[in-house]
C-alpha cells in the first residue's frame, strides 16, 4: 500500500508541474527565438552510467544532470518533487528501462507526453538480454555491465540526440565513434581476467547486479538477493554460497558501494564458522558509479577499477 501512495504523490507531482509549466508557456515563447541554437541542448538522466558518457559524446553541445549520484540505489529510488522538475525543465531524458528504475516509470510516462523520454535499455533486441531466473518474466536491467551491449544502447541516445537536433547531427557522431573507440579497448583490460584459476573465477555479491559481466567475462556469478534490493535473503541463500565457496576454495567476496553489506558479513561469518576463511576483496561499483571528478566516476573509470579489483582478489594477482 505505500508504494501505491508513493507512486500515486509522483504522478500528482508531475501533473502539478506539468499544468504550471503550460500556464507559463507564453511567456517561454517569446523569448524561444533568442534563445535557440546558444544554450546546450539540456538533458537529465536517471543514472549516470547514461550520463557521463553522453556528456563526453555531447562535449559543448550538451549540458548532462543525473539525478542518482554516488551509493544511490535505482531499484529503490523515490523521484523528490525537485527531481520532477528537472525531468521538465529538460529538453530530452534518458533512463535505463527494464524496472530499474521501478518508482520513476510513472513520472518519465506523464512527462514522456510532453517531450522526447528514452529507455536506452529497452532499445536493445530481447534476444541479448538476460532474463531473471527466480522471477518469471523479469530481465536484467544491468545491461552496463556488458560494454558491447551498453555501446548499442547509448548509440540509440545518440541517435535520439541527433534527431532532436539534426544540425550537430555531425558533431554528435565523431564524439560517439571517439567514445566509442574507448569502450573497445576495454577488451584489453579485461583479458586478464581469463588468467583467473578457472575454479576461483567466482563472482560473490550482495545483489545479482553482475549477470552482464559474468557471462562477457566467463565468471560464475552469485548474487545474495535477487536483480532487485528489493528482494529478500534468506539463510538457504547464505549456506549455499558458502558451500560454493568451500567447493571452489574462492578466496575472496565483495561488497558494492550502493548495497548494504550485512549480507556479505553473514557469508564471512558463517563460512568462518564451518571452518572456511573468506575475505572482502573490496568494493565493487554495480548499480552506482563513484563520486564525480574522480576515475571511478566515469563509466570506463568504474569499470576499470572493478576488473581490477575483481582480478587482484581473486588470483592474488599484483598490477
Amino acid at each position: 500500500m505505500e508504494n501505491v501512495w508513493k507512486k500515486a504523490l509522483c504522478l500528482a507531482m508531475v501533473i502539478g508541474i506539468l499544468f504550471l509549466a503550460a500556464c507559463g508557456s507564453d511567456s517561454k515563447e517569446g523569448n524561444a527565438s533568442e534563445e535557440e541554437g546558444d544554450e546546450p541542448i539540456e538533458i537529465v538522466t536517471t543514472i549516470a552510467q547514461i550520463g557521463e558518457p553522453l556528456s563526453v559524446i555531447g562535449g559543448d553541445l550538451v549540458h548532462v544532470e543525473s539525478l542518482m549520484g554516488p551509493s544511490v540505489d535505482p531499484h529503490l529510488y523515490n523521484p523528490t518533487q525537485s527531481d520532477i522538475s528537472k525531468l521538465y525543465d529538460a529538453d530530452i531524458i534518458f533512463f535505463n528501462g527494464l524496472n530499474l528504475e521501478a518508482n520513476m516509470v510513472e513520472p518519465l510516462e506523464a512527462i514522456g507526453t510532453e517531450k522526447p523520454v528514452l529507455a536506452i535499455g529497452e532499445t536493445l533486441p530481447e534476444s541479448v538480454l538476460l532474463d531473471d531466473e527466480e522471477e518469471a518474466g523479469a530481465t536484467d536491467p544491468h545491461i552496463w555491465f556488458d560494454y558491447h551491449l551498453w555501446q548499442d544502447a547509448l548509440d540509440a541516445a545518440v541517435e535520439e540526440l541527433k534527431e532532436y537536433a539534426p544540425e550537430h547531427a555531425d558533431t554528435l557522431e565523431a564524439g560517439k565513434q571517439e567514445y566509442f573507440a574507448q569502450l573497445q579497448a576495454l577488451d584489453e583490460e579485461a583479458a586478464k581476467l581469463q588468467d583467473i584459476p578457472e575454479a576461483q573465477r567466482v563472482l560473490v555479491t550482495a545483489h545479482d547486479a553482475f549477470g552482464y559481466f559474468g557471462k562477457l567475462h566467463d565468471i560464475e556469478v552469485i548474487g545474495l538477493q535477487g536483480l532487485s534490493t528489493e528482494s529478500e535473503i534468506g539463510v538457504s541463500d547464505i549456506n549455499d554460497t558458502i558451500t560454493i565457496i568451500a567447493e571452489n576454495q574462492v578466496p575472496a567476496i565483495f561488497v558494492e558501494s550502493s548495497v548494504n553489506q550485512d549480507s556479505i558479513n553473514a557469508v564471512i561469518e558463517g563460512a568462518a564458522d564451518n571452518g572456511v576463511e573468506v575475505e572482502v576483496g573490496g568494493e565493487l561499483y554495480s548499480d552506482a558509479m563513484g563520486e564525480a571528478g574522480s576515475e571511478e566516476g566515469t563509466y570506463i573509470g568504474m569499470y576499470k577499477h572493478n576488473i581490477d579489483t575483481i582480478y587482484e582478489a581473486l588470483s592474488g594477482g599484483d598490477e
